[in-house]
């Protein structure tokens, strides 16, 4: 559960090692090093090798790894890989279509994040969710829009994406999981654009986004930290909250346990961040 309420999961290929220490000091929560698609093929060995080298330098490192795909040839050896690894503290599995899949991957003892990007994996979703293992979900927009056809960037095509959001959501509260990460902002020179699509994230219940550039990083984080003027709503509902019996009134609203929990919410959010 180290990285479990992460904001920002940082990709960096496992085949540049010459990155790997500046992606750990860019502030990110997690970094994810990635063995499948930033990784040609010919490089898949020397991507674990890499990792190798450089985890065995740096023994207090933890980081995640996205290993290839279930049907890649490669991807026996990256869970066999990530078993073997104390600072590998997660498996980030992309293209998950099944929970079978999922416990391969479970099986190396490590927390596991799904992320589907097929119709297949959207309609399997509930049995990837229940899977034991599975500590986060997220998806891959790209990927999912070119499966299922969509338009790129268009009105239509982000519809489609909301509704996968609030599946992904739904799964992950029914099954008890932490908050989801929101798809990777592939215009990583767009800062504003990102503001405004973690914004959303956030504001439909997502804890986090994947993240392909450092310069992401702050605006992520801005996105999902609780605003000053929610703080001082919570701080105000939990005073009141001790000198009150059930449900009370304050402002005008009416204050019952689901506010408290939001109230307590926030400021568990913050604290955990000052924590970072």
């Amino acid at each position: 559960m180290a990285f479990a309420n992460a904001r920002s999961a940082l990709f960096v290929p496992g085949s540049r090692p010459e990155r790997f220490s500046r992606a750990l000091s860019s502030g990110a929560d997690v970094v994810i090093v990635d063995f499948e698609d930033a990784v040609e093929e010919q490089l898949k060995q020397h991507a674990r090798d890499m990792l190798d080298q450089f985890l065995a330098e740096a023994v207090e490192v933890r980081l995640l790894v996205r290993v290839n795909s279930a049907d890649h040839a490669e991807h026996a050896a990256d869970l066999s890989f990530c078993r073997r690894h104390d600072g590998v503290a997660g498996i980030v599995l992309p293209k998950a279509e099944n929970a079978d899949q999922v416990a391969r991957a479970a099986a190396t003892g490590k927390p596991v994040w799904p992320i589907i990007e097929s119709a297949k994996g959207l309609l399997a979703l509930g049995e990837i969710a229940s899977c034991p293992g599975v500590e986060r979900l997220t998806f891959g927009a790209l990927d999912l829009g070119l499966d299922l056809g969509l338009n790129p960037g268009s009105a239509a095509a982000e519809n489609v994406l909301d509704q996968v959001r609030l599946s992904v959501l739904l799964h992950s509260r029914a099954n008890g999981l932490v908050e989801p990460l929101d798809s990777v902002f592939p215009a990583f020179d767009d800062l504003d654009g990102l503001r405004l699509a973690s914004g959303r994230a956030r504001d439909m219940g997502f804890g986090g986004a994947l993240c392909i550039h450092p310069k992401q990083i702050p605006a992520i984080h801005a996105a999902f930290a609780p605003t000053e003027v929610e703080l001082q709503w919570a701080r105000k509902v939990l005073a009141a909250a001790h000198c009150a019996q059930a449900a009370f009134q304050l402002d005008g609203q009416m204050i019952d346990a689901p506010v408290l929990s939001r109230a307590q919410r926030l400021l568990a959010i913050q604290e955990q961040q000052l924590e970072r």
